[in-house]
């Protein structure tokens, strides 16, 4: 008899008809707690205006961070040692991507920070990394459904390259949110662009969230982890969660149908392939056990 894989294993133990009693009370009021925040966002703006957009998206982003953060720490194998290493790798790496980023064009395209988002270290807004560290978690748990398990060197790298493919299709949703409420601007989007984001900010993201899993998935390989062991189905529901809340919020609220329909059917192939994933993995589990 074949041994379950760790992921085959995390699979496994998940029954539907009692994923509901299994659900970890913090976790789940962690997730609540940022969705009822986000909910709150358009009616805050309704009520104040535009100016309380940025509290609003400050509080957002805080509590999509914490939720991500409590799921890793309760995950079994993870605990808070693991779940502040994420967030100390993460957040000066993605710092200083957007420092490089906004100083020399590189990767994404000749971009700057208007002074609405405070404060900022450099001109990056300390917001911003934190909302790479909100989403690279629940990206990491999609890309994992997606590819499975792969052995080796091979399934590092495939990881690595869907990873930046699952947090990149969250960009067609935030970039123009972004630029609409003007917390940055580009000074030229080009010829071809999309929303009027040049196409080149995508390219960046790409290599820039692979960079950064790779840096992570290479310090935790380091310590003799491996990143991939990640608690899937929470993480992988925030994914869904951000998905559904971007796609309606921008077809109802503001005023972006266009992004919400390409978002929507973009991260939503990558939501679709997770499921396909899980259903897949979890048909091997019942094989080999």
């Amino acid at each position: 008899m074949e041994k379950l894989t760790a992921l085959q294993f995390q699979i496994s133990q998940i029954q539907p008809r009692q994923l509901l009693k299994r659900l970890d009370p913090i976790v789940t009021i962690s997730v609540d707690t940022w969705v009822l925040a986000m909910i709150g966002v358009p009616i805050l703006r309704w009520v104040w205006g535009d100016d309380a957009l940025i509290g609003g998206i400050a509080l957002g982003v805080v509590l999509q961070v914490f939720a991500s953060f409590i799921t890793l720490s309760r995950a079994k194998g993870w605990g808070l040692r693991y779940a502040v290493l994420v967030v100390v790798l993460i957040a000066p790496a993605a710092w200083a991507v957007e420092f490089i980023g906004h100083t020399t064009g590189f990767p994404f395209g000749v971009y700057a920070y208007t002074e609405r988002l405070q404060p900022q270290i450099g001109g990056v807004p300390v917001l911003i990394p934190f909302a790479w560290l909100m989403m690279l978690p629940p990206a990491w748990a999609a890309a994992r459904l997606i590819i499975g398990d792969i052995p080796g060197m091979r399934g590092r790298l495939a990881f690595i390259g869907m990873t930046a493919i699952t947090f990149t299709v969250w960009d067609l949703f935030l970039d123009p949110q972004m630029v609409l409420w003007n917390l940055w601007v580009w000074a030229d989007p080009g010829t071809l662009h999309y929303a009027g984001i040049p196409l080149s900010n995508y390219a960046g993201w790409l290599l820039a969230s692979g960079t950064i899993t790779a840096l992570v998935m290479g310090v935790f390989h380091i310590m003799g982890r491996d990143l991939r062991d990640l608690p899937v189905l929470a993480l992988m529901g925030i994914y869904v969660i951000t998905w559904l809340l971007q796609t309606i919020g921008q077809l109802f609220f503001w005023g972006l149908p266009a992004t919400a329909i390409v978002g929507f059917f973009a991260m939503g192939l990558c939501v679709v392939l997770a499921l396909r994933g899980l259903a897949r993995i979890r048909q091997q589990s019942k094989a080999t056990a």
